[in-house]
């Protein structure tokens, strides 16, 4: 293929591409779009055949090339992306995966629509993690954060975090076991040693909060969670005005009331905060809380540290 046929199609393709993207929008259920080069070439994977031009929101490659494929320098394209890259590779490798969420900037989460097997592979045959569930253990509907999207066959499968001991499980559900996907741009950041909490939207700080956290010998545990509701509390002025369940299960006290969920809520001790007073919630000052209630929603990604 000559330079002035390989620009011309590279342009073409990526306007058919343009178009398909901005008319089907990210849904969770589209599927990749691509344009295949019948005369093949060297894409950027270094594999010679037939390649295709595919828009991916967790592609990680390298932008066509001022040419035909793999003729020129190319420039590496940073993770994530602000746009959906274009990405020049091999039919056989063209990714089915789509990333939904980098829980900084950008989230999604659904509700379960039909109480469906958790696997841990996208698969009927693999083994079985869990059980989506309909509502959380104070009876608000259950949320769950959505990581990525894959194809298997004719089967779309979503990744999950699933609300569970141990903390930190991932499994995979049918796509169409989940409700239609919520996007959020918040970020809620603990961190334990300053005893102190950030919240980001689309990664700019907007609000932070002194807070309470676990003592060492019951500490309020780390990791990736988020919150899955948000309610008034009323008649038990030790949880103050409002309180957020979370993802997070305590790692020592199993035998709290609905299994040990870490929760983020006021207090009718003010004077603790900052500090280490509580058996792993993390509890705010009763102004804070009712500040960060109007802020956040659920399916907002938590990450302690």
């Amino acid at each position: 293929m000559d330079r002035g046929k390989g620009r011309a199609f590279a342009i073409t393709g990526l306007l058919v591409m343009l178009a398909s993207i901005a008319a089907t929008g990210p849904a969770l259920g589209k599927t990749v779009t691509t344009t295949t080069d019948p005369a093949g070439s060297t894409g950027a994977t270094g594999a010679t055949g037939p390649t295709i031009v595919c828009a991916s929101s967790d592609a990680v490659c390298v932008s066509p090339p001022d040419g035909p494929p793999g003729d020129g320098p190319t420039t590496p394209v940073t993770h994530p992306p602000a746009e959906p890259p274009t990405c020049r590779v091999t039919a056989a490798t063209c990714p089915s995966d789509r990333v939904l969420s980098n829980e900084t900037t950008s989230t999604t989460w659904a509700y379960a629509d039909v109480p469906s097997t958790v696997r841990e592979s996208p698969t009927n045959s693999s083994a079985r993690v869990a059980t989506l569930r309909m509502n959380t253990e104070d009876g608000l509907p259950e949320v769950y954060i959505v990581l990525r999207r894959r194809q298997v066959g004719s089967t779309a499968w979503a990744q999950i975090r699933v609300p569970m001991r141990p903390n930190g499980s991932i499994g995979w559900v049918p796509l169409g076991s989940l409700s239609e996907p919520n996007r959020l741009t918040t970020q809620i950041v603990i961190d334990k040693a300053s005893e102190r909490l950030r919240l980001y939207r689309a990664g700019h700080l907007v609000f932070t909060a002194p807070v309470g956290v676990g003592t060492p010998n019951d500490p309020t545990p780390a990791g990736h969670f988020w919150i899955r509701e948000g309610f008034p509390v009323r008649g038990d002025p030790a949880y103050g005005p409002y309180a957020f369940g979370t993802s997070d299960y305590s790692t020592t006290l199993t035998d709290w009331p609905h299994g040990g969920v870490i929760g983020i809520h006021g207090t009718d001790q003010p004077g603790l905060v900052p500090g280490r007073p509580s058996h792993g919630c993390v509890r705010m000052r009763n102004s804070d809380i009712s500040t960060l209630a109007r802020l956040v929603s659920v399916g907002t990604p938590l990450l302690i540290q």
